[in-house]
């Protein structure tokens, strides 16, 4: 038979082989992203014991923190690059063993300088994780589940974040602060078993000329489409792609897009997230909770209320809109940044007022999850063209990622210079900033195509009064899922 003849007629995989291969890309993204949640926050109880081991200073501290931080802005920088060049599978056997290795070594470090330094390569690997990862799991997957897949993945992400706060806990007795780090080497270095095992996504291939490879892989993956039809599909969608420049960003009718994502980007982490994610001991400590025992397991109920407020989103987003979600969620959030100011303004804290205050953390986390985090990702996939759509996501992660390395680096510095109160009415400010600029900003796109979308940008915006030609569908690839996000 000839080469001709089996690329007009691939194999068709079985069933139970198209079964197999689907669960085994959606649990291999799923372990990713719970081990980039659980290494995001394994640190905020490590921290309690390592800082006594290494003598730290609140700056240092930070710095162990923020270190990690901007390394996920050098590896989110060349994250999409590496997965073009390479494949979303190489990528992500990257990052797999770089989580291994670095995890390990971060467990093994004699002082904080060598801690510092390895952190650094793993925030470069989570970095790459945040681009590639749910690249992976967009491209993997049958269409009729892909807007679930890559909700499963932000799920397994805030799952993660809960893993880790359980582990510190439990650790927290012999305060085993290298255990705390190091245990999900061991995840890391098993998900490369199955990611050797597995191709690489159709879309890479179209991008890489080899079309053959991308109907059989496709065939393998989605039985549900014509092969040939849907490659056709994605080279016509990579040829509308090219041409994207960040210059263009800048210009109309796309400017006013840029500021609202930029700006939803940068409020998302400098309204304090991580702040409770990276240091939440030393805060229920400040509230008043005494002992390892309350420190470290009333955190990890924060982040249980976290997942089902993601998981809540994700129900009703497309029932409620996402202008409702996204300032429900911000003004739960100025709400609770009040309550937090009230209740350390008060001094000596004890009693009742100790779990007022629980309450106003566990609830402001949990409605950023339910606002921030189910929609900015969501927001970025929508406001640009195709051509634009993976510039426009990647400057949004930047101001993301400089807010977050700024709120890892300042904020112990800043409770201890001026205290929780108004280290907390500070953040409130910042908080009740977002909600306006939401207001003022956000459109409601519920329900619409994206060229309708991006006729509101172009229109100043606003809806235009009649669509625009050509607006009635955005097309089969049109909802193509974007990379989620957590608290990186």
């Amino acid at each position: 038979m000839s080469i001709a003849t089996l690329s007009e007629t691939p194999p068709q995989p079985s069933p139970k082989t198209t079964r197999r291969t689907g669960r085994l890309f959606a649990l291999t993204g799923a372990v990713v992203g719970v081990i980039y949640g659980y290494d995001t926050g394994s640190i905020s109880g490590a921290l309690v014991f390592l800082s006594k081991d290494f003598h730290l200073t609140e700056a240092e501290k930070g710095l162990v923190n923020s270190i990690l931080v901007f390394g996920s802005i050098v590896g989110a920088l060349i994250g999409g690059k590496l997965a073009d060049a390479l494949g979303r599978k190489a990528a992500m056997l990257i990052v797999a063993g770089s989580y291994a290795v670095f995890v390990a070594l971060s467990a093994l470090a004699p002082n904080v300088v060598v801690l510092d330094i390895v952190r650094f390569l793993l925030g470069i690997a989570i970095g790459i994780s945040i681009v590639a990862a749910p690249l992976y799991v967009a491209e993997s997957t049958p269409a009729r589940i892909r807007g679930a897949s890559v909700a499963a993945y932000q799920v397994a992400t805030v799952a993660g974040i809960v893993i880790t706060y359980f582990v510190n806990w439990g650790l927290s007795g012999g305060g085993h602060w290298r255990w705390m780090l190091g245990l999900s080497a061991i995840p890391a270095a098993l998900v490369v078993i199955p990611l050797l095992r597995l191709p690489d996504t159709p879309r890479w291939y179209v991008l890489k000329g080899r079309t053959e490879r991308a109907v059989e892989v496709m065939a393998m993956t989605d039985p549900d489409v014509d092969p040939h039809a849907e490659v056709a599909a994605v080279g016509a969608a990579l040829t509308e792609e090219r041409g994207g420049s960040a210059r263009a960003l800048l210009r109309k009718p796309y400017a006013r897009a840029t500021f609202f994502v930029v700006g939803l980007g940068f409020f998302c982490q400098i309204t304090g997230i991580n702040a409770v994610t990276y240091y939440s001991p030393q805060i229920f400590e400040e509230m008043g909770f005494t002992g390892n025992g309350q420190n470290f397991l009333l955190p990890s109920f924060v982040q249980l209320a976290s997942l089902a407020a993601t998981v809540l989103a994700i129900l009703i987003i497309d029932r409620l809109g996402r202008r409702v979600v996204l300032l429900c969620g911000i003004g739960t959030m100025v709400v609770m940044l009040a309550v937090l100011t009230a209740v350390f303004g008060m001094g000596d804290l004890h009693g009742a007022t100790t779990w007022v205050g629980f309450g106003a953390i566990l609830l402001f986390t949990a409605a950023f999850n339910f606002g921030f985090g189910s929609l900015i990702w969501v927001y970025a996939s929508e406001a640009f063209p195709a051509q634009l759509r993976s510039t426009g996501a990647s400057v949004m992660l930047t101001a993301d990622l400089v807010a977050n390395l700024l709120i890892a680096q300042f904020f112990p510095s800043l409770m201890a210079w001026a205290g929780a109160a108004r280290t907390f009415a500070g953040l409130g400010v910042l908080a009740l900033a977002a909600l306006v600029f939401a207001s003022a900003t956000a459109p409601e796109t519920k329900g619409r195509q994206l060229e309708e979308i991006q006729d509101y940008w172009r229109n100043g915006g606003h809806w235009p009064a009649t669509p625009t030609p050509g607006s009635v569908s955005a097309g089969p690839l049109g909802n193509s899922a974007a990379p989620p996000t957590t608290s990186p």
